[in-house]
């Protein structure tokens, strides 16, 4: 490493205890889906006291169904807040970038079978316990204490630079939409998702849906005479298998997804159904998702996903009748994207990543999840990097991060940093 180098390096390790201080502080905020307000006010202050240019707009409900980079959703976006810090350079003479995170997370599911309280923050080791402290709470601090390392390394970038805190990543992207219609864009986009210090070199498309099954409740003495809603969800969601067969099928066609043993992932989050132990049910519900390949029309697999429905009530006659099943889209419903090869944004990440990793080249992998990159990357074509940290037990029970990882990311990031943009000494 040169000298330049050495100073921000240098400059992440002095601050790296307050950079964990920093981040134990905002997992301890619960900012599920409509509750990030707090989180993002935390974040805003932060920014401000860095004196970043900050704008603060709400997730835009308006947009959904009119521009492109928006999913359906079933919310009042009224208390849904980004939040961006901008800092222009004088005299650009770089490459603009930025840094986009979300800050929303998903619910910690059995609280009771958490070691340590998931909005609690514990240290065992090299981990740090509680929910969003991986996904991706970390990635978004350390967004802000990489370009604080560089600072204190007495340099200026030579452009522009953006930190993004977003919210409804985990559900339909329309944060970062948002951000995107309103012009938050950048000559790279970096989000730094845990990767495990890889590179997504591809990602999976996402639809997002709720299905109901309609029965006839009824009394246990006579249950003939009624029909479990829960038995025709069930029935359904065995159908529904076969449909996610093809499309896993269609993936061995896919380079990229072609070794994934599952690469759309039928998954299902939420169940509802009945409303009394002793009555056959009415009405039952689930909510899931599922995947598909890059440059697909996420319209298109939708209409596939309907046309099975069709096929479904054709064919069984349990399930015949429009009454008895209903569908809704209620989520991400958006693209997937193949980063393009030997792009400079790539071979800069390789070389910040070589120069902490003592020359190791950097590894590339898959997500079958949808992540927020593909809004920039898709709809503006911009190349748009997800690298970050080491964390386990994302969205499951004891989630944590790796501190070390942390660290390293923190440093590649500010080194990636500095070489996209340019630096000077501050005056």
């Amino acid at each position: 490493m040169n000298s330049v180098q050495d100073r921000i390096v240098a400059a992440v390790d002095r601050n790296f205890e307050n950079q964990i201080q920093f981040l134990e502080e905002l997992v301890r905020f619960r900012s599920l889906r409509g509750l990030e307000n707090e989180a993002q006010d935390f974040i805003e202050t932060a920014l401000r006291k860095r004196r970043y240019a900050v704008s603060r707009f709400r997730t835009d409900a308006g947009k959904i169904g009119i521009h492109p980079a928006f999913s359906p959703a079933t919310i009042d976006y009224a208390s849904s807040w980004n939040v961006v810090g901008c800092r222009q350079a004088d005299n650009r003479a770089g490459r603009s970038l930025a840094f986009n995170s979300h800050v929303d997370v998903v619910p910690a599911a059995s609280v009771h079978r958490w070691t340590y309280p998931p909005f609690t923050t514990f240290r065992q080791g090299d981990w740090l316990y509680g929910r969003g402290a991986g996904d991706m709470k970390a990635g978004l601090v350390a967004s802000i204490f990489a370009l604080d390392a560089i600072s204190d390394a007495g340099l200026e970038l030579c452009s522009d630079v953006q930190v993004q805190s977003v919210v409804e990543e985990e559900i339909t992207g329309n944060g970062s939409a948002t951000a995107f219609a309103e012009g938050y864009v950048a000559d790279v986009i970096f989000s730094p998702e845990p990767t495990d210090e890889q590179l997504v070199c591809a990602n999976a498309g996402v639809i997002k849906f709720r299905l109901s099954t309609r029965g006839r409740p009824a009394h246990p003495r006579e249950p003939q005479a009624g029909q479990s809603a829960i038995e025709l969800m069930i029935r359904l969601v065995g159908h529904l298998r076969e449909l996610e067969r093809r499309w896993i099928e269609e993936g061995r066609t896919k380079t990229l997804f072609k070794d994934l043993p599952n690469p759309v992932a039928l998954t299902f989050g939420t169940i509802t159904g009945g409303d009394w132990i002793a009555s056959i049910p009415s009405d039952c519900s689930v909510e899931g998702r599922i995947g598909f390949y890059p440059s697909e029309d996420p319209k298109d697999r939708a209409g596939e996903f309907e046309n099975f429905l069709d096929e479904i009530r054709a064919a069984d006659p349990v399930l015949a009748g429009e009454e008895l099943v209903a569908l809704e889209w209620i989520g991400c419903m958006h693209g997937g994207y193949e980063l393009p090869e030997d792009t400079n944004a790539e071979a800069c990440l390789r070389s910040a990543h070589a120069l902490v990793n003592e020359k190791a080249n950097l590894q590339s992998t898959v997500m079958t999840c949808y992540l927020d990159a593909a809004v920039f990357a898709v709809h503006g074509r911009i190349p748009s990097l997800v690298y970050g940290p080491i964390a386990e037990n994302i969205h499951g029970i004891n989630e944590r991060v790796s501190l070390s990882s942390v660290r390293r990311v923190t440093k590649t990031m500010a080194l990636f940093a500095a070489e996209w943009c340019g630096t000077r000494e501050y005056k």
